[in-house]
């Protein structure tokens, strides 16, 4: 019998140990994708605050222990060691707090906090050593997004050994019932070093003072940056009742470059940088908060209380791991006069509702952030919003929130083939430029009857095919994109060789021709040129001539012209709006190295006018260079190896994202044509695709809409693909009857195209992580039907073994040692099975719960110039001709 009793115990031991697999927190993990809401009283997950999970990562889970304040604008704190002594890296961020109940959280990393109990009142201090803010969350605001590749370095040497979370209960009328609260935030942590680590940079006005009744006082502060460059992504603003707008710049060379704006009476959480900025040795950083005194009937000065003011703009950023600094502040002006040239929109607050401003300030404003630093400390006590209405005027919030949050940060999303596209089955010549109009449909540059083949150039690159006239089809046809119906088409007996194009603010289209060498500017309904650049065939390298010029680009706010020449040039070339020229930059590349500046074949243009600057597909170098607009100077490059020797096209899309095509690779390669998302950033590559139908054999030119649609033409293939973000096909829904409806036919497409188009692994290690995830997101689709049949089944066999017990009762209490043994022997019998032997039993692991879905990827031409000639159909390789009249090597793909 104790044999038995033994058994039951494990038994027992294992259903519990079921149970509690679903009370694991890494449900946590999966994608925040919408709005949090109000937990139940108990903390969830508090009793297994560490889950490990992949090969590398872990979740911690950080909640306050089931406190219960007890008057309005508590601030509680409580501390979580680092639960590994070497180092590790906080790559996402998952809160657990609802506006019902909590004002605003911060979570901050230091070495030694201020207090060892369970959790204390702040006023005690957050920690007794220099702490950094790593983590924001203020009533129902997203919460903060990494870049892929970067983290907050915590643990080993240098990084900070607790987490301290910081809980502001502004009005406490909510906990009437005597509940408990276990508000708090979710780490996901990875022992994977990250390339790029995060940091924060503080700017803080420290001797403001705002009179009494003055309609307009402005707080400025500038600093110039003395370190190592750094990417910003994200910022946050925060002042108190009097504060208007909050903004701030990087300022280079007199230009101003926004960083962020925004009304400091609005959630004051982290708001992602709407395009990405980069920040170089001695550029300065500016802010300017805008005040007013009305309403004061006394001055108000830079401080602590309720009755003070702050003007703090918090910027969060991340630099190359081996120059990392984590904390930096910034309290001064170094340069007033400065101020007289920061833009207009610093000067002019952002409208907030009325009712709005009703909901902010019940109580004090104020931000506890502890710092050994006596200025640092001022930031103590904010106040986002109060408790009085909460139905349409949170709806107005969140929205603009979740607005802000979709534009940047949130790039984990796949790219595939929308196969209902029919502008496939178009009959085209061959694909050489796309582009998309003012009203988003698309513009198809193609060749109609004209081929670029071998005999089109004589070895000084004059056409030679002239006898066949212009191409008497329209060139340009415009496309409806979602059905590919066409709309309008012009460019009828214009063009011989047609090549580049853009579309223009104001819907005129700029095209280049390569046999003509010349650049084109053309009004949508116009039969003729309103603008020519160029002479007709003929080549050249002077200010006046092009020589094979293959794309065009049109800065919407300047009017300036940019051309990319050539083929047999190599240089980029800046017109004014009116065709006059301004300057040029580049010069041709050698064969065994390639410097900055240098192309060979610049084929195609990305316009950022936001940012300033020109990206360029340098095509046989393989890569993508980026200037500056204004100056022509070099800034960056992007390179990779699953590019090849080729890069055609390169497209700037909303959101910070770049798309490239690459060409056919050589025999010896093994990097396959395909198209690539990358985060303009980083460099880093998001996603790459490839069609389902037909396929890809010199895909020539790409484009992408505001809404991550991507439109890829193609010289050979004669064809035009549309690819569609997963996220964006398989999410679409439609309303009936007031219940929504999920679309599934572009779904099931979706999930066919997934298996034949997988990305590459970047690297063994992280295929593993992923296959690891996989695995275990694929055990939180057990239904709900199969989970309760493996917890009914231990109860199932407890009764028939305890039936079995009763039956045998008679024979076991009359002295039969032998039916004993029987006993214990079939007892043990069952309770192996139930143990599991080998691979065969159960298997408690796949009975967590694990974040579905979830999986973190980080946090990222040898020959000369050629033609978009067809393809050699003997050696079944893309031939080229060379545009040089001195010996060359063997001749790379045409474009």
């Amino acid at each position: 019998m104790a044999g038995f009793v033994s058994n039951l115990l494990i038994l027992l031991l294992l259903f519990q140990n079921i149970c509690l697999g679903f009370r694991s927190p890494l449900s946590v993990f999966k994608r925040y994708k919408d709005i949090s809401t109000s937990l139940p009283n108990e903390c969830l997950g508090s009793d297994q605050p560490v889950i490990s999970f992949g090969l590398s990562d872990f979740a911690l889970d950080i909640r306050m222990p089931a406190v219960t304040p007890k008057q309005s604008d508590t601030y509680l704190c409580m501390s979580v060691p680092l639960p590994v002594d070497d180092e590790a890296y906080v790559v996402d961020f998952k809160p657990h707090a609802s506006m019902d109940t909590v004002h605003h959280m911060l979570l901050f990393g230091c070495n030694e906090p201020s207090s060892t109990e369970n959790y204390w009142d702040c006023d005690e201090g957050t920690c007794k050593d220099k702490s950094n803010i790593l983590y924001a969350w203020a009533r129902n605001a997203p919460p903060t997004r990494l870049p892929k590749g970067v983290g907050f370095r915590v643990g080993g040497e240098t990084g900070s050994r607790y987490f301290v979370l910081q809980v502001h209960y502004g009005d406490v009328s909510a906990f009437r019932d005597k509940h408990k609260d276990c508000s708090g935030v979710t780490l996901h942590l990875t022992h994977q070093k990250q390339p790029l680590i995060a940091g924060m940079y503080l700017m803080m006005s420290v001797n403001t003072v705002i009179p009494p009744g003055k309609k307009v006082v402005d707080a400025d502060i500038a600093c110039h940056y003395k370190r190592s460059p750094m990417h910003l992504f994200a910022y946050r603003v925060h002042t108190h009742r009097l504060g208007k707008v909050v903004s701030g710049y990087r300022v280079r060379n007199g230009q101003w470059t926004l960083i962020g704006r925004q009304s400091p009476q609005l959630p004051q959480a982290f708001y992602p940088v709407k395009y990405p900025v980069d920040i170089s040795y001695d550029d300065i950083l500016a802010a300017r908060c805008v005040f007013s005194g009305e309403g004061r009937t006394t001055e108000t000065h830079i401080g602590g209380t309720a009755n003070d003011e702050m003007c703090n703009f918090y910027i969060m950023y991340y630099m190359e791991a081996k120059h990392a600094v984590s904390y930096m502040t910034c309290t001064q002006n170094t340069n007033p006069e400065m101020f007289r040239n920061i833009p207009q929109e610093a000067n002019i607050p952002i409208p907030v509702k009325s009712d709005v401003m009703k909901m902010m300030h019940g109580h004090h404003e104020e931000t506890k952030d502890s710092d050994t630093s006596s200025l640092l400390q001022q930031d103590k006590k904010e106040d986002i919003l109060d408790q009085e209405t909460k139905d349409s005027d949170a709806s107005y919030l969140l929205q603009q929130a979740k607005k802000e949050e979709a534009e940047i940060l949130d790039q984990d999303f796949q790219i595939e083939e929308a196969v209902e596209w029919t502008g496939l089955d178009l009959k085209l010549g061959q694909v050489s430029g796309l582009a998309l109009d003012p009203d988003n449909n698309l513009v198809v540059f193609h060749r109609g009857d004209h081929v670029w083949d071998e005999n089109s150039f004589d070895s000084k690159f004059v056409y030679q095919q002239r006898g066949l006239g212009p191409i008497e089809q329209s060139t340009i046809i415009v496309l409806n994109p979602s059905n590919a119906k066409l709309l309008h088409s012009t460019g009828k007996s214009l063009f011989y060789l047609p090549h580049g194009l853009s579309v223009d603010k104001n819907g005129n289209y700029w095209v280049t021709d390569v046999a003509l060498h010349q650049v084109f500017k053309l009004g949508a309904k116009d039969k003729e040129p309103l603008l020519t650049l160029g002479v007709p065939l003929q080549p050249g390298s002077d200010k006046n001539h092009f020589c094979q010029p293959t794309d065009v680009a049109v800065d919407p706010i300047t009017g300036s012209i940019y051309v990319s020449d050539g083929y047999c040039n190599s240089r980029i070339i800046q017109f004014s709006p009116n065709g006059l020229y301004v300057m040029q930059w580049g010069e041709e590349s050698s064969l065994d190295r390639s410097e900055p500046g240098q192309f060979r074949i610049p084929h195609s243009l990305a316009l950022i006018p936001d940012l300033s600057q020109l990206c360029v597909a340098d095509r046989e170098n393989g890569r993508i260079q980026c200037f500056r607009l204004e100056t022509g100077e070099f800034t960056r490059e992007i390179k990779h190896k699953a590019f090849g020797r080729e890069l055609f096209a390169v497209s700037y899309g909303p959101g910070g994202l770049l798309f490239a095509v690459n060409g056919m690779p050589y025999p010896e390669e093994t990097e396959s044509v395909k198209g690539f998302v990358m985060n303009f950033s980083t460099g880093e590559i998001i996603d790459t695709f490839i069609p389902l139908r037909k396929s890809f054999e010199m895909p020539h030119d790409i484009v992408a809409s505001e809404d991550r649609t991507v439109f890829v033409g193609d010289v050979h293939a004669k064809a035009v693909w549309k690819f569609a973000s997963v996220e964006k096909m398989e999410h679409r829904s439609v309303k009936k009857a007031g219940i929504e409806v999920q679309e599934t036919k572009e779904s099931e497409t979706i999930a066919e195209a997934r298996l034949k188009n997988k990305p590459e692994a970047r690297d063994p290690l992280k295929n593993m992580d992923k296959q690891h995830l996989v695995q275990q997101a694929s055990s939180t689709g057990v239904s709900f039907v199969l989970i309760t049949t493996l917890l009914i089944i231990p109860v199932v066999i407890l009764l028939v073994i305890l039936v079995f017990i009763r039956w045998r009762k008679p024979t076991v209490y009359g002295g039969n040692s032998d039916g004993e043994r029987k006993l214990d022997s079939n007892s043990a019998r069952i309770l192996g099975r139930l143990r599991g032997k080998g691979g065969g039993g159960i298997n408690l692991g796949n009975f967590f719960p694990s974040h579905k879905g979830y999986s973190r990827k980080g946090f990222d031409r040898l020959s000369t110039e050629g033609s978009d000639q067809e393809k050699d159909e003997e050696d079944g390789t893309d031939s080229e001709e060379e545009c040089s009249a001195s010996p060359l090597p063997p001749p790379p793909s045409s474009s």
